[in-house]
């Protein structure tokens, strides 16, 4: 099976390029899809100068609207088998795409979450709270949807492609994620989780999320069980 990658991308100048290499890297059959949200910080400079190869593709919005808008022009674009999510920092180790996708390859899953609260792998120690609030709107999620997720908000999520085809991405921000669980958990499709590591980044680093994207994540977890 052939395994697309999204990455959605916003002012990555630091980490893309070297994020893409240990895309490359994985052994897998794979293309790459690029969305650039409008970057401001060289990096859709970065992009445009850059020679990738046949399996890249490098797709840009004119104006910034958000890690789910890039992901709905991510997913339009893929043609693989198989979509995951990637980050385009350093956070997510694409390493670890073997053992994501051997649930679906094994034929027992149609999407696998990367649960970063699952198992013993390797984690770097960062905030308490945002700890607290990924572990609370997983818990809030899980009740409207009944599902028993540890990790509602990670990144890495794995889909087999027509599972992705039958859902219509709205969100334009980080109320993707609690949107997809969803919209996912209505279809009842098989769902696995496989515990990841994690190398978070400070604020300082460049991580984006703040406390109105978890007030807004709490609406859409209302939002898209009761009233969609």
């Amino acid at each position: 099976m052939r395994l697309t990658v999204v990455i959605p991308v916003y002012n990555e100048v630091h980490t893309l390029l070297h994020l893409i290499d240990r895309v490359q890297a994985v052994a897998l059959e794979k293309d790459i899809v690029l969305v650039d949200d409008c970057s401001t910080d060289g990096t859709r400079d970065l992009l445009r100068g850059t020679a990738f190869p046949p399996n890249v593709r490098v797709l840009y919005h004119e104006r910034n609207q958000g890690k789910g808008a890039a992901l709905r022009t991510g997913f339009a674009a893929a043609t693989g088998d198989l979509v995951i999510i990637q980050d385009a920092d350093l956070e997510y180790d694409p390493e670890e795409y073997p053992k994501l996708i051997a649930p679906i390859l094994q034929g027992r899953a149609d999407v696998v979450f990367g649960s970063r609260f699952a198992g013993g792998e390797v984690h770097r120690v960062l905030y308490f709270w945002h700890s607290v609030g990924n572990k609370f709107l997983t818990l809030c999620s899980n009740a409207f949807t009944n599902l028993n997720l540890t990790d509602m908000e990670t990144c890495y999520k794995v889909f087999r492609r027509e599972v992705l085809q039958q859902i219509t991405v709205e969100e334009n921000r980080f109320g993707f994620e609690p949107e997809i669980t969803a919209k996912i958990a209505k279809q009842r499709v098989r769902i696995y989780e496989v515990g990841i590591s994690y190398a978070g980044r400070t604020y300082e680093e460049g991580k984006k999320i703040g406390w109105r994207d978890g007030v807004r994540a709490l609406w859409c977890i209302v939002k898209y069980n009761w009233f969609r």
